[in-house]
């Protein structure tokens, strides 16, 4: 039996962008063997960020994050791979740069938790979602680039 291949959404910030941090995450994620098919630089507007974020408009803190989120360009990956959601959440570390291990990505790079480089997709689901709200139909659907 084939296993099927699991997707993850991962998402440099503005931040992480501006400092030039991308090739640093993509190598982290390329040396864990994780397959990148999908990749590209973004600058959306706020309502793009309004729906990727949508379970969280009830927080206080929302407005400033989409506000933040549409500041400058992103790069929006697609990962794929064996447990990738899980093993790429615990690579990214804590929401808070703060509370994250050193050796994860924002334990060694974030700088505040409004400036903590990346987004990465908290489930299997989540990362559906978010995979088909930035990238087309044809990658959704096909296995491989």
């Amino acid at each position: 039996m084939v296993e099927a291949r699991e997707r993850t959404f991962i998402m440099v910030k503005p931040d992480g962008v501006q400092r030039g941090l991308v090739g640093e995450i993509l190598s982290r994620f390329e040396k864990k063997g994780f397959k990148l098919v999908g990749l590209k630089m973004d600058q959306p507007g706020k309502e793009k960020f309004e729906q990727h974020y949508a379970d969280l408009s009830s927080k206080p803190f929302f407005a400033g994050l989409v506000n933040y989120a549409a500041s400058g360009p992103v790069v929006a990956m697609v990962w794929e791979g064996h447990n990738v959601v899980k093993t790429g959440r615990k690579m990214l570390g804590a929401t808070r740069p703060d509370d994250s291990e050193p050796g994860t990505i924002r334990g060694d790079l974030a700088i505040d938790v409004g400036r903590n480089v990346i987004h990465g997709s908290d489930s299997v689901d989540s990362a559906n979602k978010e995979i088909a709200l930035w990238f087309d139909y044809n990658l959704r659907i096909n296995q491989a680039i």
